[in-house]
């Protein structure tokens, strides 16, 4: 009877394990891989939702941050034809426009999710605008996802959009592996940029020392016409220790929006105390 009590205390203990706690700790004895992309869909006027997640479908993406997205299934529909099953959709449109939200799509469920609001009262802005978040665990591990649609603002420090963003919204988050992808409205070295770098954010665009003075985003739709240059990125921060080890800008040769897709694989390290911070 005593042998058969002890048995049982046994396994009572085993059970109350925490399974995620398990999960956590393998993973980080390995580096997490996560394949990203960002796109501007341009509320949705160019191509079906269907189309997009096939035109995806060969970069085996994990995570995938819209903006000037439709409301409704416009985003689940796109997964369903990715096999990625989660989605958010905000309810903040870009300047009050029709369908231009911004969503998140992801592989893995998300557990968290959010969106702030990061309007600003300045000169040359439109308002309202919004960064939406979204937290999943892959390989176990938690990371933040934020996937935006802001102003461009070349001439201050102290307000606009991605000041707010800056200063308000990524100081508060405490997920260790953050990513902040989507339709900047600004070239690497604007005021804007500048300040996001400043905070802790590495584009990957330097990883993967692309020149991108030489490239676009925007006008994907009227490439003869002069353009805006390279106003869509893919940051992660720099606390993470990661580092990007493949992507760019996807050039179709018939455009599904006005804006060029990019996408990135970064790469980030199970333990963060044992990597040296990129330079």
């Amino acid at each position: 009877m005593k042998v058969l009590i002890s048995i049982l205390i046994g396994l009572l203990v085993v059970g109350c394990a925490t399974p995620d706690s398990n999960v956590t700790e393998k993973s980080t004895d390995r580096p997490i891989t996560i394949r990203v992309a960002a796109f501007n869909v341009e509320f949705g006027r160019n191509a079906p939702p269907e189309a997009i997640g096939r035109m995806f479908k060969s970069y085996n993406l994990d995570i995938i941050g819209f903006n000037e997205v439709p409301d409704g299934d416009w985003t689940a529909r796109a997964g369903k034809a990715l096999g990625m099953q989660y989605s958010y959709v905000g309810k903040i449109s870009s300047a009050n426009h029709k369908d231009k939200y911004k969503s998140i799509l992801s592989r893995t469920p998300l557990e968290v999710t959010a969106e702030y609001d990061l309007s600003a009262e300045r000169r040359r802005s439109w308002n309202p605008a919004s960064v939406v978040k979204a937290v999943t665990k892959i390989d176990g591990v938690a990371v933040a996802i934020y996937s935006l649609h802001i102003c461009r603002s070349t001439d201050s420090h102290s307000t606009g959009h991605a000041y707010r963003l800056a200063n308000e919204v990524l100081p508060k988050e405490k997920t260790d592996r953050v990513m902040v992808v989507g339709d900047f409205n600004n070239n690497m070295g604007d005021v804007a940029m500048k300040m996001l770098v400043a905070s802790g954010l590495r584009p990957t665009w330097k990883d993967l020392k692309i020149d991108i003075s030489k490239e676009f985003t925007y006008n994907a739709l009227k490439p003869e016409q002069s353009n805006s240059g390279v106003i869509d990125h893919i940051f992660y921060n720099t606390g993470s220790r990661a580092s990007t080890r493949d992507g760019g800008i996807i050039e179709l040769k018939k455009p599904l929006s006005d804006h060029k897709p990019v996408w990135a694989e970064i790469t980030f390290p199970g333990d963060l105390k044992r990597v040296k911070q990129p330079k």
